[in-house]
């Protein structure tokens, strides 16, 4: 655990719980950014078959976490809008069409949907219950539904939903199945395979712990040419390499979504955060989380007035918890905590504590103190 924890050196005094908004970097991230502007200031791109490798073992990581069938199933994208823009204004809509989501999502997995009015695509919003919510999901299903675009966990409060189930429904129905995987990529298990998911999309700055501006895009093989393209650029051809031809097609793979240059500077960091949580193993991750949160939940409800809003049973929840106190109202409170160095989140009505696996316990006790 003291590796990890050299890993961290967060300053003494800061009680970080904000990995659902972003997540500091990893020690060996900061070292691997800095070493590529090393580079770029002094040699600038001398090395740039050396930075592609990264790039290409991260496309490989990428590939271990989701389970991919292939990294020709791998994009970069700047952020999950990106990839979710991409999907949108890719399908072929018919007027009629139908998409469902819930009344939990961020706005980006609801604007963009939300954006094809016009095309007359209908928008359907399953009205969430946390005891049941997979059930929620599928019963807002009908014949007119061409996609389902769902989190795999709600950022608000921590709504954790049954993605095989409701691949399974997808399959069945010939529906298409898009994942939110932003608030569970990284602590949570995933295998595109095994839930049936044609596309799944996560920024790299949360539980992921790499850099804003660079994003996992998935999907999957046979679903791939049913996007028509809305960017053209160099790098999204079949021989980026080759400058001088007239000609020229699409990449066959998901590198299509790639219009161009990439963000070497993210790959590194992206590269160098996944290579600490897939040393560790995503299981053993999930567990020392989970471990977090019990100890967490037990030092709220053991505080007088504390209500929580999130799920607490092991297999409904993930890295969130959200709470409100009947002593303080909850934008007040979060005020208060963050003056206080206790960095956290007003969402899903109440005060949003979100650790990862290496908080150490004394932050739990010590932020939940502060609670009045």
């Amino acid at each position: 655990m003291d590796s990890i924890q050299q890993e961290f050196p967060l300053e003494s005094n800061l009680y970080y719980l904000n990995h659902a908004a972003v997540a500091p970097w990893p020690k060996r991230t900061a070292d691997a950014i800095a070493q590529f502007a090393h580079e770029n200031c002094t040699q600038g791109a001398t090395h740039y078959p050396k930075w592609m490798r990264v790039e290409h073992v991260l496309r490989r990581q990428l590939k271990t976490l989701l389970n991919a069938a292939s990294t020709d199933e791998i994009a970069l994208q700047k952020n999950t809008s990106e990839g979710l823009s991409a999907i949108a204004y890719g399908i072929d809509w018919k007027q009629g069409d139908s998409i469902v989501i819930t009344d939990q999502e961020f706005p980006s997995n609801r604007i963009v949907w939300e954006s094809l009015a016009n095309k007359g695509v209908r928008l359907i919003t399953a009205k969430l219950d946390n005891d049941t919510p997979t059930d929620s999901i599928i019963q807002a299903c009908d014949e007119s539904t061409r996609l389902v675009s769902i989190s795999s966990v709600q950022y608000g409060t921590g709504v954790r939903a049954d993605l095989k189930q409701i691949g399974q429904h997808c399959n069945q129905h010939n529906i298409l199945f898009c994942v939110d995987a932003i608030q569970s990529l990284g602590i949570l298990p995933m295998d595109v395979q095994d839930i049936g998911c044609d596309f799944v999309v996560a920024d790299a700055h949360k539980w992921m712990l790499g850099p804003e501006g660079i994003a996992v895009f998935y999907v999957k093989k046979s679903v791939i040419n049913q996007l028509s393209l809305q960017q053209y650029g160099w790098h999204m051809i079949e021989n980026p390499g080759n400058y001088d031809t007239q000609e020229w097609d699409v990449a066959k793979s998901a590198r299509r979504f790639e219009c161009g240059s990439p963000n070497m500077l993210g790959i590194h960091g992206f590269s160098a955060s996944l290579s600490l949580l897939l040393e560790i193993g995503i299981d053993n991750v999930e567990n020392m989380l989970q471990n977090k949160i019990d100890l967490l939940l037990e030092l709220l409800r053991s505080k007088d007035g504390i209500s929580i809003l999130s799920p607490t049973e092991k297999d409904q929840r993930a890295g969130i918890v959200t709470f409100t106190s009947d002593k303080i109202d909850s934008v007040t409170l979060h005020q208060q905590l963050m003056k206080q160095n206790v960095i956290c989140a007003y969402r899903g009505g109440g005060v949003r504590f979100s650790p990862h696996f290496y908080t150490p316990d004394g932050v739990l006790v010590n932020a939940t103190k502060l609670i009045p």
